[in-house]
């Protein structure tokens, strides 16, 4: 096994100079035709067209970024790290506004097929509805771009906990929920001693996802809002045509994102049966 992921890591770095390397060669600039005149100089003309930044840029630039990650200078003005502590935040709180609701109600929809065929309907008419088709509504109601951007995470972070709450607590097995009948536990003991420990694996997979579908919003949401967070940050760089921040910023979504995976993959592992 250390064999194996020694070899994997080493093809992943193979995989990742070849990428760079040809992600530099294909951006390089090319060799002015002719001198610009003066008048070109002082109206502020370009000897080349306007192109993707190379990887080395993107790296000098991270490299500046991440070496003062809070710094705040202003508005618009702020830091990486503040900008991605404002969106982690928003999804934390939306995220676990969501698991309050979803895995109460996950457990009595899974425990109560008159409840399951009642509410059925209406989950199956909102799940598929685009979070982002709340925000007007949200901004209306709410008057306030943060607060509607976090109702925007807990509305797209329910489903998936909700729907795999149900599913994991309706199939367990029923052995083990006749047991604790036999031994006259009450329902509330039997949910919490019986059921939970036997559908957590199936419920840590629904917040596992919804973390994902949460982190992916944020993004979307906070370019709409705007004034904080890593995805008006993308937005404000591609206002200025700072592409190498824009790249920049792409990749650090992409490290909080796996961040956020890697820690509901480890819950995850923590509550599977070992056979």
């Amino acid at each position: 096994m250390a064999s194996l992921n020694v070899r994997a890591a080493l093809l992943s770095f193979t995989f990742l100079v070849l990428a760079l390397g040809l992600w530099e060669m294909a951006t390089q600039p090319p060799e002015a035709e002719a001198a610009m005149t003066e008048y070109e100089r002082l109206m502020g003309g370009a000897d080349q067209e306007s192109r993707v930044p190379p990887p080395s840029a993107v790296i000098k630039l991270a490299w500046t970024e991440l070496s003062n990650p809070f710094y705040d200078a202003g508005a618009n003005d702020k830091g990486i790290g503040i900008q991605l502590a404002y969106s982690v935040y928003r999804v934390l709180t939306g995220y676990l506004a969501a698991m309050a609701i979803a895995l109460p109600i996950g457990f009595l929809i899974g425990m109560s097929p008159l409840m399951y065929k009642a509410l059925n309907p209406y989950i199956q008419v909102l799940r598929p509805i685009s979070p982002l088709a709340w925000m007007p509504l949200a901004l209306f109601i709410i008057q306030d771009s943060d607060a509607s951007a976090i109702f925007v995470i807990f509305i797209c972070s329910i489903w998936p906990m909700l729907l795999n709450t149900a599913f994991g607590v309706a199939n367990v097995r029923q052995d083990w929920v006749n047991v604790a009948r036999t031994h006259e536990l009450s329902p509330v003991k039997t949910a919490l001693t019986v059921i939970l420990p036997a559908a957590a694996p199936t419920i840590l997979t629904g917040m596992r996802i919804s973390i994902g579908i949460a982190w992916l919003v944020i993004v979307a949401a906070e370019m709409l809002v705007g004034g904080t967070g890593i995805g008006y940050y993308v937005w404000n760089e591609w206002n200025n045509l700072d592409l190498a921040s824009v790249i920049f910023s792409i990749l650090m979504i992409g490290v909080v994102g796996m961040l956020l995976d890697l820690a509901l993959g480890k819950a995850q592992r923590l509550v599977e049966y070992k056979e």
